[in-house]
Formats: structure tokens, sequence, C-alpha cells
């Protein structure tokens, strides 16, 4: 059936790459992903992996070599953090215009500048409509789990997009855990051999990634929006056979806490273990709190989270990163336009924290539901932390 291993997150990562029986991986290193791709290096000269390795010159360049693999056919892997993705900016659009399947690791990072290698949102949240299937870990057996999911997912014929799977730099890429890995048999048997629907091949000619004119562009948007749209239940479909296969259940959307909580934390990555640890505490207080976990960030599970947050008085979302000029943190303001047409719906409290790789405890979710009660959050938005000149 597998085998548990305490080992890196990145490690693992790299594992479940090797499972999935990749065929090309583009890699350029910058922290904190670099030990990724510097394992499945390794991996591949090592012979465990039948692969191509590409090592580039660039993230611009990674992407690039990662979309042209994929037009030919290839199960492809890249990875990547921060100014990387960043650098990708151009490239990452093309992949999924071309509905190009592929799996990209972003080892989450804050943005320069200041310079920062520390884990915030801020990376992936400047890449929200990049037209890729968006998903959120909050472990590290998660993130394992996922990525060899992504792949099913983004091959699915239903589908055909890029997917990302988003991990916490430092706090998930370089913690060491005890995962459960699958034998290569029943990862076979859940990620069958990639048959592509279309790809280039001199023997059968086709033209991929053309001159858009207005009478077309719109409706090439359209049919990209409509396929992430429509990735929906599929991607719920693919996480329930995970779950008959391996055992372990992933919901789009996940609720924790008192079930009739009036005050519940929305939260996205690594920071929702540190809430939960810290409404156990508040409920075992005789406070009635609640979480929701957003794990499917493209597409938004619109109606999941509907359900989930029905009958809540007040939501604190907590946000990591920051849309400077606005009028809240990104995944506040999808929530918030979201809920603008429901009749009945809670008051959004929006707390942008961690920024940088800033610590977020316990005791500052207990602070915050404090706050909250009394009606001291009065602006639009919170920045949590911020400290004085003379501190």
């Amino acid at each position: 059936m597998g085998k548990r291993i305490g080992t890196e997150v990145s490690i693992a990562v790299a594992e479940a790459v090797k499972l999935a029986r990749v065929d090309v991986i583009s890699a350029y290193p910058i922290t904190p992903q670099t030990h990724i791709v510097e394992d499945l290096s390794q991996i591949v000269a090592n012979g465990e992996l039948e692969a191509a390795f590409i090592p580039v010159e660039s993230e611009h360049s990674a992407m690039s070599a990662a979309v042209g693999a994929a037009a030919t056919g290839a199960r492809v892997y890249t990875a990547t953090s921060a100014q990387g993705l960043a650098l990708m900016h151009e490239i990452l659009f093309i992949a999924s215009s071309l509905r190009l399947p592929m799996v990209m690791t972003v080892a989450n990072r804050s943005l320069s500048g200041p310079i920062s290698i520390w884990n915030d949102h801020s990376d992936i949240m400047a890449e929200r409509d990049i037209g890729w299937i968006q998903i959120f870990g909050e472990n590290g057996q998660e993130i394992f789990d996922l990525t060899i999911a992504a792949f099913r997912i983004a091959e699915d014929k239903r589908v055909l997009l890029p997917v990302c799977v988003n991990m916490d730099g430092f706090i998930l890429t370089h913690m060491i855990e005890p995962i459960e890995v699958p034998d290569q048999e029943l990862v076979d048997r859940f990620l069958p051999p990639f048959e592509p629907a279309m790809k280039l091949d001199p023997a059968n000619p086709v033209t991929m990634g053309p001159v858009g004119v207005p009478e077309i562009y719109t409706e090439a948007k359209k049919q990209c929006d409509v396929a992430l749209t429509n990735s929906k239940p599929v991607i719920e479909e693919v996480l329930q056979q995970w779950a008959e296969i391996f055992g372990r259940k992933y919901s789009l959307i996940e609720k924790n806490g008192t079930e009739s909580a009036e005050t519940v934390f929305v939260t996205m990555g690594s920071l929702g273990e540190t809430v939960m640890t810290a409404i156990e505490e508040l409920n075992a207080e005789g406070q009635s709190v609640g979480q929701v976990r957003i794990r499917l960030w493209r597409p938004f599970p619109k109606e999941e989270f509907k359900q989930a947050i029905k009958g809540v008085k007040r939501l604190i979302v907590i946000d990591r990163a920051l849309c400077p000029g606005s009028t809240s943190g990104p995944v506040a303001a999808e929530i918030k336009a979201l809920l603008y047409e429901e009749s009945e719906k809670p008051e959004v409290i929006n707390v942008i924290a961690g920024l940088g790789g800033r610590d977020v405890t316990r005791k500052d979710f207990k602070t915050m539901l404090d706050m909250a009660l009394k009606g001291e959050f009065k602006d639009d938005y919170t920045i949590w932390g911020v400290r004085s000149h003379a501190e």
C-alpha cells in the first residue's frame, strides 16, 4: 500500500512528481522552492525517473519550455516562487489559452520590494487572472496528494488546463513532516498515461498560438473562461476518486469548529492550522467560533462557500496579500462580491496578516475575535501587527 516517511515537504513534492511519471521537468532554482527541483534533478540523474530535465536560464524560460513540451503531448512539471512567478507572467496566460495541461508548484513568497524571501501570498495573488486552476494546500500530506491529483485534473479531456498547487514558503517547503507515500502501482491506477487531445507533430501538422484577431479573440477568451468554470465538478470528482483509492478526502471548501458558530475565520494555506488550534481553545473556553478553509481558489467554489457560511453573522477574512489603493485584500474582495446581492449576508471583516513572513499566532487570532465582537474594526481592512517607528 505504501510507506510512511519523515521528510521535508519539498522532497515529498519531488517524490510525488516522480510517482506521477512526468516526461519533462523545466527547472530554475529560486528560494524557497529550490529543494524541489534540486531533488528532482538527482532523481532523474540517478535513473529513478525517465524524464527530460531542462535546466533553464530563467523562470521565463522555464515556463516557455513547459509550454513547448506540453504542446508536444508530454506530461510536464515545473515549480517557482515570488519574482520567478512574476517573471513567468506573460507565458502563464499562453499556457491556459492553449489549453495545455501541466502542473506547477508555487512556493508562495513575498514579492519585492523590499526584498523578502519569506512567506505570504502576494506572488500568486498577482496572478489571479491567468486562467489556471489554483489550489492551496495546508500541510505536507495535502500538498503531496494534491500534486499527484493535479495531473489527473489537468489532463482530463473535460478540463485541459494547467494547474497551480500553492504551498506556503518555508512554513511548508522546509518543514519536515510524516508523509504517507503510496506504491507506484496505486498511483498508476489513479493516474493513467497522458493521452493528449492534440499535439505538435510533424506527421500531422496543426497550428498553435496564432494571432487572435478581433473577430476571434473574445470567443477564445470566453472558451477558456467556460473551461475553467466547468472544471469545478471534475475537480470534485477527481478528489473523490483520490479518497476512494487512498483514503484521504479533500473538499473544495472545508468547515471546522462549532457548527452553529456566529463568527467564522476564513483562511487559505498553512495559517488555517493555526486558526484551527485557536478556535479549539476558544470553543473550549465557551466561545462559539468556526473556520472556513478555501482549498480551491480558481475556479472559486461559490455555492460551496455560501453553504459553508449559511447562518453566520460575522466573517473574519484573513488575507496574506495587500492590494494597495483598494478597499480590501484579494480574498475579502472575492467574498464581498460574491455576497453583494444576498439579502441576508454576514459582516465581512478583512484582516491582512502575515505579510513578509510575519508570525501570526493563536493569541493574534483570539485578539482578532475579541476586537470583532466589540466592533473595534472600523476601516475597510486592517493590516495586522504594524509596528511604530519607535519599535
